[in-house]
């Protein structure tokens, strides 16, 4: 027979390590229909599987997750890299964008490049109320969707400098023809690094073509006909132009999507546009106006190294601030210290 409820802390670790073992496992292995764990399922399983004497309630189940930092109603996603050589092409190009400024310096240019895709023109019926003391801005949740556009980005590490091309594709001979507009840009430079992902139209015959005559070396198309030709076609450390590809499922190593992000906050996310033209206009002229005033390199902070569990970045913030999580019910000794408890919270000394 189960008794009432009991005092906070009279159950013992073990039980507390119960509740965490069985949140941290799947609710079909435990022969549950629902897809994700709640507190009455906790509570339920708990008490079919061990039959204690003691029902652990709902509350009691929150304070031992929440004090294991436990979360098993979240879910997010989470992308894997299983490139063998990750580590050795992500330690290449973060080495090249530690030596982007020396090499700036020397005259040759370190550039990052990639694809802004599906950036929708959207309109509203009704024009957007500007934002008054005591009310947020106000915009139509209907929209009119003029089209989409597809812009190809060039980031120059050393200066922060965007080059970007507009239009409605992103084909092979689109990217050949950004690629040309970027090396009119610098006539005088004696070499070019480049940065990207391992998307087929970085790697095409269209480009190869490009790359050989920018390089002023023969083009053979008999010797290109694969992707693994044209690929050490483009990463020859000889030539002129050097393409460095990342990683699978790696293209976050590229500096470009930091630009994208800021594109995304200062401009697409919060404007209305009233036609096509609107939009590739506004959009050259943001493009425009941080080259002239905002352009800078960006400080990257990632070296390389082998990413691995255990390094800061993969813990929560409480694990940052608390470390591993503890079972017991009594505060910690810093926390005693820094906030001694209440007087009406103080337990009676007992006399006699």
């Amino acid at each position: 027979m189960l008794r009432g409820r009991v005092g906070r802390g009279a159950f013992p670790p073990s039980r507390r390590l119960d509740v965490i073992s069985l949140a941290s496992s799947s609710t079909t292995e435990q022969g549950q229909v629902a897809t994700r764990w709640a507190l009455d399922d906790l509570a339920a399983a708990l008490i079919n599987r061990a039959h204690h004497d003691q029902a652990m309630s709902r509350s009691t189940i929150f304070r031992v997750l929440d004090e294991a930092d436990l979360k098993p109603h979240r879910s997010v996603y989470w992308l894997n890299s299983h490139d063998p050589d990750f580590d050795a092409k992500a330690r290449e190009i973060c080495q090249l964008y530690v030596k982007a400024p020396a090499m700036h310096q020397e005259g040759r240019l370190l550039i990052c490049c990639d694809e802004k895709t599906g950036m929708q023109a959207l309109g509203r019926p009704d024009p957007t109320q500007p934002a008054q003391p005591g009310q947020p801005e106000k915009r139509e949740n209907d929209y009119i969707r003029y089209g989409t556009r597809t812009m190809i980005t060039s980031f120059v590490v050393a200066t922060g400098q965007v080059i970007g091309d507009l239009g409605p594709t992103r084909t092979s001979v689109d990217f050949a023809a950004h690629l040309s507009h970027v090396a009119d840009q610098f006539p005088e430079i004696q070499g070019c690094d480049w940065v990207m992902d391992n998307l087929n139209t970085h790697w095409s015959l269209d480009v190869c073509r490009l790359i050989a005559d920018l390089c002023k070396v023969p083009f053979v198309e008999g010797e290109l006909r694969t992707g693994q030709q044209r690929r050490a076609f483009l990463t020859d450390p000889t030539h002129k132009h050097v393409f460095h590809f990342t990683p699978t499922h790696g293209s976050w190593l590229n500096q470009v999507e930091l630009w994208f992000r800021v594109l995304a906050r200062r401009l697409l996310k919060r404007v209305d546009f009233s036609s096509m033209n609107d939009f590739e206009a506004r959009l050259l002229a943001f493009v425009a106006d941080y080259n002239k005033n905002h352009a800078h390199p960006y400080r990257w902070t990632y070296t390389g190294t082998p990413l691995v569990r255990g390094i800061p970045f993969s813990q929560t913030r409480r694990q940052e601030r608390q470390g591993r999580a503890w079972f017991s019910p009594r505060p910690q000794r810093f926390e005693r210290e820094l906030y001694p408890p209440r007087p009406y919270h103080r337990k009676p000394k007992k006399t006699g």
